[in-house]
């Protein structure tokens, strides 16, 4: 049972850090996961109203949660904010309200320069009171040992393996050797999210590509920053950030590890696990046979 909880965990931490992750490094088989980062302490204590913070949620959902989670603890491309040293030391938004209006473009965030004040206020709020909720948090163990991982039949996870992966995956092809490289988390994360284990096993992969057709016929495609069923936003050429209601609009989106996400939803504890075992056996670049 404990096993099960921590696996869960991981994958909890695995879908919302994602971006986060690709800046981990390998690690040694006991692992930290993100939530293990601590967090910094906040240099200036603010409190905000409840009305401000509740507007706060929409509009960072809206504007940021794609990319930072709607939780403000790491998303597709972005940090997670509660354990942001900026966030730390801003005061009501001198320090977040400059990187929201000029952007990261290194980092790939777009510059919003047509937020109102109101609705920038509203966002610093519920960052600060996103960082006090995580603070307050208390937790016992945050690391995770290959070992609490390696529960699972190799057998069983070889047949859902090429019943369920083996249309786009080969255990001799893309994943060959897979075991011998990557364990414990890091092999995880490789398993459920490719991208997020961290820049020595593989590139980040990129967002998906979003194409939209406004009523009048423009046609804008860009990168997917964020999508529910009311709106969609993406980055246009130009690199702004440009949103439509969903209900007016033409949408096509590509996302190539949307089968990915799509399993996440399939899996049982035990077919993780048992998938887990599978790939651990392939050390070698001719293991498809492995057992």
């Amino acid at each position: 049972m404990i096993r099960h909880t921590l696996l869960r965990a991981c994958i909890t931490a695995v879908c919302l850090a994602a971006g986060l992750a690709s800046t981990v490094q390998a690690q040694p088989p006991s692992q930290a996961s993100p939530a293990a980062e601590p967090i910094p302490e906040t240099r200036t204590p603010q409190t905000y109203a409840a009305e401000l913070v509740d507007a706060g949620r929409v509009r960072f959902a809206a504007r940021c949660g794609f990319c930072h989670g709607r939780d403000a603890a790491g998303g597709t491309g972005g940090t997670d904010l509660t354990r942001s040293q900026l966030v730390a030391e801003d005061v009501r938004g001198d320090r977040i309200g400059e990187v929201v209006s000029r952007g990261r473009v290194d980092a790939g965030m777009p510059a919003f320069t047509t937020l109102a004040e109101d609705e920038l206020a509203a966002i610093v709020a519920f960052v600060h009171d996103q960082k006090a909720r995580a603070a307050s948090l208390e937790g016992g163990r945050r690391s995770v040992e290959a070992a609490d991982l390696r529960t699972g039949d190799a057998r069983a996870g070889r047949r859902y393996f090429r019943a369920n992966c083996a249309g786009c995956h080969s255990a001799d092809g893309d994943l060959a050797g897979v075991g011998a490289r990557l364990e414990g988390l890091t092999l995880l994360r490789r398993m459920l999210f490719p991208g997020s284990e961290g820049r020595s096993a593989a590139a980040p992969p990129e967002r998906p590509a979003a194409t939209v057709t406004t009523p009048e016929g423009e046609t804008i495609t860009g990168p997917l920053v964020y999508r529910d069923e009311f709106t969609i936003a993406l980055i246009d050429p130009a690199g702004r950030y440009r949103s439509w209601p969903a209900s007016r609009i033409g949408i096509e989106v590509s996302d190539p590890l949307q089968a990915h996400a799509d399993q996440l939803a399939r899996y049982t504890d035990e077919d993780i696990h048992d998938v887990y075992a599978y790939l651990e056996t392939l050390q070698r670049d001719d293991d498809d046979d492995a057992p």
